[in-house]
């Protein structure tokens, strides 16, 4: 490296003028120009986004070595650089904020930028000396944000959305042992949070294993829509700058390098303007939100208590609930899981707003769809994984409660209507305390047969 005074900068230049980059930064001006433009200090773009780019990046070098484009070195460095990359070495040089204008353009301008610069060092030479190796001309060669950018995401969805599927499989058997454990553990069922008939802990929790295993296959079957990529279709659909040989081959590379069964668009301009695809599976993860929201307050109000609520079941203890009520326990497990399920609802709105404001050929706010669908699919995974090793496992069931809440309600009434009929039901009821009630039915039968 160079002394301070003189080469510790470097200076690049671009359509709107010159800016000074320190020497060995991998980034370049692009980049530069994007962290002064959108300083929100949210958050960066997602990790995963970025690795998904990176490897889009990577299947693009490889088909360009395959088929001899510029001198043998070039596009193995730069196969290479992204294997640094993917290895996890370079994080810190990946900047844009998540949350940015141009459709995603900082991003992967960034990319390109930090794996021209990469691929330099590795030939011996400076980061900046772009024209041995170009950040546009040879990293970029046709390609477009417009069509990395969506498969990327396509691909950074689908690795995720597995990872969530496991978890839901996972959760749901955790509710299938406790529906065996709990199969002959009567309690009071409740509609509208009022009293209603007899059933068993073991039914209650059979149902949310069932809703888990809708929510699990919808997420599992969703990847089919997913696996349709606009790779190649550059700016707007039509394949401009890109080869007819590269298209076709980068996207059997990429099927190699991320062993998903990606296909070329059969009509690439309809996938790069509509996102509705990302919509659909915002909704999936909505369902499997409402689902969880369900659950969790559900276990939260049977754990209620432990002496002036339902209290039907503990939680396990996970922390002291107040700073100021000795003794004190919350549901914080269940509480946790209900935020992260009302944040995947709110990025679902989100998601469908962007999505219709795309205009003609282009959604600008791709990256807003990008940043809260990887925020709620990884959510609602941890969400599931805590739910089950830190609550759903450790339940205990309170049987006395159970039983005692039973005895003292009215909800063996209905057994007794299609005898007696409903009107003189309700009557009894009304008029006697649930025991008495419950004697008096008997005897009326009796008597009727």
């Amino acid at each position: 490296m160079c002394k301070e005074n003189e080469k510790d900068t470097r200076r690049e230049r671009d359509l709107l003028g010159e800016r000074e980059l320190p020497a060995d930064a991998l980034y370049g001006i692009n980049t530069a120009r994007a962290v002064d433009n959108f300083p929100l200090d949210h958050k960066k773009t997602s990790v995963s986004l970025i690795y998904a780019i990176v490897t889009v990046k990577k299947a693009a070098a490889l088909t360009y070595a395959k088929l001899g484009v510029r001198e043998d070195g070039i596009y193995e460095a730069i196969a290479a650089a992204c294997d640094d990359i993917l290895a996890g070495q370079h994080d810190d040089a990946f900047v844009t904020e998540a949350l940015q204008g141009g459709a995603g353009t900082s991003t992967n301008m960034n990319v390109n930028e930090v794996l021209a610069n990469l691929a330099l060092l590795k030939l011996g030479k400076r980061p900046g000396q772009y024209d041995v190796i170009h950040p546009l001309d040879d990293v970029n060669r046709g390609q477009s944000t417009n069509d990395v950018y969506p498969t990327a995401l396509r691909i950074a969805a689908i690795f995720k959305l597995r990872e969530l599927s496991k978890a839901c499989a996972d959760l749901q058997e955790t509710f299938q042992h406790q529906e065996q454990a709990c199969e002959k553990i009567y309690k009071l069922g409740r509609t509208e949070l009022m009293d209603a008939v007899p059933m068993t802990l073991g039914e209650e929790f059979g149902a949310y294993a069932q809703a888990l295993s809708r929510d699990r296959w919808r997420i599992y079957k969703v990847e089919e829509r997913l696996r349709m990529v606009n790779l190649g279709g550059t700016a707007i659909g039509t394949s401009d700058t890109a080869s007819r040989q590269y298209r076709f081959e980068v996207i059997e590379k990429l099927r190699q390098l991320t062993g998903i069964g990606l296909a070329a668009a059969e009509y690439p301009v309809d996938l790069t303007q509509n996102n509705d695809v990302f919509v659909e599976v915002s909704g999936l993860l909505k369902a499997l939100a409402v689902n969880l929201m369900k659950i969790a307050n559900d276990l939260r109000l049977m754990n209620s208590g432990p002496y002036g609520g339902i209290g039907e079941i503990r939680l396990p203890a996970r922390q002291q609930g107040s700073s100021i009520m000795p003794g004190k326990v919350n549901p914080v497990i269940p509480e946790m899981v209900m935020q992260c399920a009302m944040k995947a609802m709110a990025n679902d709105s989100a998601i469908g707003m962007a999505a219709a404001h795309g205009e003609f050929e282009l959604n600008a706010f791709e990256p807003l769809i990008a940043d809260c669908l990887l925020e709620s699919i990884h959510l609602l995974t941890k969400a599931v994984s805590i739910f089950r090793t830190s609550c759903v496992e450790g339940l205990e069931v309170r049987q006395d409660q159970c039983l005692k809440h039973l005895q003292e309600s009215a909800s063996f009434g209905a057994a007794y209507t299609s005898t007696l009929g409903y009107d003189t039901v309700s009557r009894v009821i009304k008029e006697h305390k649930p025991h008495e009630a419950w004697q008096i039915l008997e005897e009326m039968c009796r008597e009727k047969k």
